[in-house]
Parts: structure tokens; sequence; C-alpha cells
């Protein structure tokens, strides 16, 4: 029986165990697949067990994509280049760390790149997946990428990686086409960012990596002014479909009921 969690916290708004027990289940593979709420030195024990097979696989959320990295044995390039895993598992005899969100959130957004070609993109958040989100977000060209985040020390680390962004104080609402939402800003039903939706205009393009609740206020808000509004749904199951594959070397597929599974 294969054991596979996701760690994170919070980690309550998770939909990742319905969404891999739904395939593990649709493709008869023996194995279950449940959340679990940790800390920093929780850490450390959680990677002793997939190198002594007791677990097959992690997913990894916030707080802990960049802090697993030093319990690891090898990064993918992705990984490497962003500083953030959100997949682990063993492989010849080693601990590796994947970084599927790149792949998830090229997949989720390709249609949508006139929003991004030669435009201005504004990323809320320095933190978590914000790295990979800049990754892929140049190779699409754009004509320059601001980040803005509530504390600086993340803002200055995430310039030493990529130091063409443009950092700006967290408040501050610049002319922007793509506006994405990178902080966890938009769990709680009440969540508010600090951003003057009506200075930024309409027809822009909001996009939010949250997909739990599906319409944060951050969408909400966006939506009103008659801006396009995406949540993450669909880089969600791009990662996790990824993450399934290298657990299992099946590539489960991703169909209108898979995709709704997630609206129950």
């Amino acid at each position: 029986m294969k054991r596979f969690l996701v760690i994170g916290n919070p980690i309550a708004h998770s939909l990742s165990p319905k969404l891999h027990n739904y395939w593990l289940s649709k493709y008869k593979i023996k194995g279950n697949y449940e959340k679990k709420l940790i800390n920093d030195e929780d850490l450390s024990g959680l990677i002793l067990k997939v190198k002594n097979e007791e677990i097959d696989g992690i997913n990894i959320t916030v707080p802990f994509k960049t802090k697993i990295i030093s319990y690891l044995d090898y990064l993918s390039e992705e990984a490497n280049i962003t500083q953030s895993v959100n997949t682990v598992f063993k492989k010849n005899e080693k601990v590796v760390g994947i970084n599927t969100d790149t792949i998830g959130f090229e997949l989720s957004i390709k249609k949508f790149e006139k929003f991004i070609k030669n435009k201005i993109v504004l990323i809320l958040g320095a933190g978590g997946v914000v790295p990979s989100l800049i990754y892929v977000l140049k190779k699409f060209n754009p004509l320059k990428i601001l980040v803005t985040n509530r504390t600086s020390s993340k803002l200055i680390e995430l310039k030493k990686r990529f130091p063409d962004i443009e950092i700006i104080n967290w408040g501050e609402t610049p002319s922007a086409d793509f506006i994405l939402n990178g902080t966890s800003l938009g769990l709680n039903l009440n969540d508010q960012i600090n951003i003057d939706y009506n200075k930024i205009g309409t027809n822009k393009f909001y996009y939010d990596v949250i997909y739990n609740p599906p319409k944060t206020n951050f969408l909400k808000q966006a939506e009103i002014r008659k801006n396009k509004i995406l949540n993450g749904k669909m880089m969600f199951l791009f990662q996790a479909q990824q993450a399934f594959c290298l657990w299992n070397n099946f590539e489960p597929e991703i169909n209108d009921e898979v995709i709704h599974l997630l609206d129950d």
C-alpha cells in the first residue's frame, strides 16, 4: 500500500487528498493520500520516512517549499532555480525535490499570453510559489515584472534570484495588465488585499493561485470591475498530474469529471 502526504501550515483548505485519492481509486493503484499539519521541526522526520520508504511521496505547500530544501539530496533544474519544491520522492536511493508548480502554472496561462507578452505584470507576494510564477512568466516575454510584498526581506532574496524584476512598496498600485495574487491572503473569506482596483482599471487579467475558496475577494473585486479572472484550480490540477506521474509512472487524465470534482 503506497502512502502519500501533502504537508503545510495551514493545510485544512487543501483539496489534494480528494484529487489524488480519486486518481488512485480510478486507476486501481493501492494507496492512500492524506493531508498533515506540521511545524518546522517535523520536516527532518518526514524526509527520513521517505528515505526509509515509509512514505512514497510528499507534496509541500505554504510555508515549507523553501524550508524543505536543506533536507533533500537532489533538486530538479526548476526547483534549483526557483529554490522552491512542492513534490518529494525517493529515486535511485536519493530523496529528490521537484517543482511541478512551474509546469502547472505554465499550462494554466498559455491561452492568456496576450495579457503577458510585452505587458506589465504585477505580482503580490514574494514567498512560496512566487519564484515559480516569475520563472514561467519570463518565458512569455513581459515588458516588466513588478513585485510587492508585506515584508522586504523576502523581496531582497527574490531580487537576488531574479535581478530584472522591479520591486515596489506594498500598498502601492502601479499600472499593470496582469495582476497575480501569490500570497495566502484569500484563504479566509474575509481577507482583503490592499490595492486600488479602480486605479488599475478594466479589461485586465487577475489571477489568484488560491483555488479554495474558488473566488477570493481579490477575484470578486476584479470581476465587479469587468476584468478577466482565473483562480488556481487548473494550475493545481496540472501540478498534481505531474506529481502523480512522478510517483506512479503513469499520467492521470484531467477531464471534466476531475475538474468538477473540486467543485463538490
